[in-house]
């Protein structure tokens, strides 16, 4: 992973996403920023986590109305990408804030949801590479995600990407009848160093020739698919 923070300027670049023939049947995939126009496809990827399974701890699915209130918050900020294929939404992954306090700022949170029909074919690696390597750009040091247990596709996604254990939260939420461990990863995005610049803000850094690099990180990790 390259690391850029100094070389952050607006250089007239694919702002909005990188193709690849990687995803196979002749098609390009794409990873991209999302967009308010992603947020119905989002939302459909979206509601079975919460109302069939433990892997998301909301009880009630969020309209697409409201998961475009998200994108559009998250973006001030932080990095939210699709993995498209002519039009269909394939996955998404994002970041936001580790903790509100100011120490915390150089933190974040990630999450990866893939369509079930997109599942084991690298879409959730991609999205976490590009990902990554948007936050190294933006100079964010530190990556945490969490998942609830059990959930051995989740566990074997982020080990596999370099996510390393830090603990267990016990018992930390009711849902669907039964209480739930949560267990957390951590990922070093760059190495730390003393008197930290503040990262840069998203917008900052959309339509750089790094922006561009970054989307492209994800893609060789794809494979053939639906």
């Amino acid at each position: 992973m390259v690391h850029t923070r100094g070389g952050l300027r607006r250089l007239g670049g694919n702002t909005m996403g990188i193709t690849s023939d990687a995803s196979g049947n002749g098609s390009p995939a794409i990873i991209r920023l999302a967009t308010e126009r992603d947020a119905e496809q989002i939302a459909a990827i979206y509601a079975p986590n919460v109302t069939d399974t433990i892997i998301s701890f909301e009880l009630e699915p969020p309209s697409a109305d409201e998961m475009r209130r998200r994108i559009e918050v998250t973006l001030e900020r932080y990095p939210w990408l699709v993995c498209e294929r002519q039009g269909r939404v394939l996955g998404y992954a994002y970041a936001g804030a580790h903790g509100s306090r100011a120490a915390y700022q150089w933190s974040v949170d990630v999450s990866v949801y893939v369509h079930e029909d997109a599942r084991r074919t690298g879409v959730g690696r991609a999205l976490y590479a590009s990902l990554v390597a948007a936050l190294d750009l933006q100079g964010f040091y530190n990556a945490y995600a969490g998942a609830t247990l059990p959930n051995p596709a989740s566990v074997g996604l982020h080990e596999s990407v370099g996510f390393r254990p830090v603990g267990v939260y016990c018992g930390v939420g009711y849902k669907l009848g039964a209480w739930h461990d949560v267990v957390w990863w951590h990922l070093p995005i760059r190495e730390r160093i003393a008197d930290p610049d503040p990262p840069a803000d998203l917008p900052s850094v959309l339509g750089s020739e790094e922006w561009d690099a970054a989307l492209t990180n994800g893609l060789p990790l794809l494979r053939s698919g639906p």
